[in-house]
């Protein structure tokens, strides 16, 4: 048969995991963390399953998780969402974005993406019938040229996709960038797809700029985010997605022949969670900079270029006076050879640049990045 998506293989993020395993490697290739969830949230899940919660919940969300989620949103970006109408409990955030993408995309629209990219977007805009407008970021800044994206759009043009704090590249989006972005929306009567999934990850200071915090562009956004992330629970696969009341009712409509509902006994907890330890969210920045720092002072004697970590659990690090391969054949001689693996920065692009980084994760225990770097620095 035809190939729906004949370019589309296995995930270098499963094939880096599988050769991780294989050489037993240090794994900071794929991005999940390396401990476990809070005992609340276990202790939770365990209760409701035993209480009988093991049936669907409404296809929205439980409404106790819906009412955290939406003081959630109050709490941290002081903007007021109706629950019932504008919060919907998705199986992940990659549902979520494959569900907004397959509700405002029709055949022949163009959706603007920046690369490097997540790559469950250009997929799922391909399936849709829609086309990936890729624009290219380029190291070591990877800022938004603001003009080239005017420049990309055209009268085909639905939407854009905006990931901040960004995965690769751990960068955020400033508030210039906020205020341009506006700009394009609102003349060009845009939509926007926010992934957010990393919003409580910022470092240093810095302010993570929600879709949620500008009432004109939270007009027309579904901002999506991740408990996976937040709660380090990634085989939960929970996340949701916020947006105005129109918009909610398109994405549930396709929502609802994706996943209908989402595990039942984990939403109470993640609710119960949010309403009985909201300082975990608060907390979680700090908690990861640790991290990054530790990674970071590791590797200075290294022959590694550092670049610079502003959120996320990812650290980008420039290889180019180490190796001259290319970036994918570099990360299978350091999983084979050096016992570390990572992700190399070209396949998240489209149209891969000739730059000499990959990615790491530092979503492990100390331990772990402090054996990861000995290696490291052995080259």
């Amino acid at each position: 048969m035809e190939s729906k998506l004949p370019h589309v293989g296995t995930s270098i993020f499963s094939q880096m995991t599988g050769l991780a395993n294989q050489y037993q490697a240090i794994n900071l290739s794929q991005g999940f963390p390396e401990f476990d969830a809070p005992d609340f949230l276990k202790t939770r899940l365990a209760q409701y399953s035993e209480q009988g919660f093991n049936q669907y919940s409404p296809s929205s969300g439980m409404s106790a998780l819906q009412s955290q989620i939406a003081a959630l949103v109050a709490r941290r970006y002081n903007q007021t969402v109706e629950p019932e109408s504008t919060v919907t409990v998705t199986s992940g955030a990659t549902e979520a974005l494959f569900v907004a993408i397959q509700a405002i995309t029709q055949v022949g629209d163009e959706v603007i993406v920046f690369d490097p990219a997540y790559d469950s977007y250009a997929p799922a805009i391909e399936l849709a019938g829609g086309k990936a407008i890729h624009i290219a970021l380029r190291a070591p800044d990877f800022r938004i040229d603001w003009q080239q994206v005017t420049n990309a759009l055209s009268d085909k043009t639905r939407a854009i996709i905006i990931n901040t704090p960004h995965n690769p590249s751990a960068k955020i989006i400033s508030q210039s960038d906020v205020a341009q972005l506006k700009n394009l929306l609102i003349k060009h009567n845009l939509l926007l797809i926010s992934d957010e999934v990393y919003e409580h990850m910022t470092f240093d200071g810095q302010r993570h700029f929600s879709a949620l915090l500008d009432e004109e562009i939270f007009a027309r956004s579904f901002v999506i985010s991740s408990f996976g992330k937040t709660f380090h629970c990634t085989g939960w696969k929970m996340g949701y997605c916020v947006a105005p009341k129109n918009l909610s009712a398109e994405f549930r409509k396709v929502h609802q022949y994706v996943t209908f509902s989402s595990f039942t006994p984990a939403q109470l907890a993640l609710a119960d969670m949010l309403k009985e330890h909201a300082e975990h969210v608060d907390e979680l920045a700090q908690f990861y900079q640790q991290k990054r720092d530790t990674l970071v002072q590791a590797l200075q004697p290294s022959r590694f270029e550092i670049l610079p970590s502003e959120g996320t659990y990812f650290l980008l690090l420039d290889y180019s006076a180490i190796s001259q391969l290319d970036d994918v054949a570099f990360c299978e001689y350091l999983v084979k050879e050096v016992g570390v693996a990572a992700i190399p920065l070209s396949v998240f692009y489209d149209m891969p640049p000739e730059d000499k980084i990959i990615r790491l994760c530092f979503a492990k225990h100390t331990d772990t990045l402090l054996r990861a770097a000995e290696k490291l620095c052995s080259l």
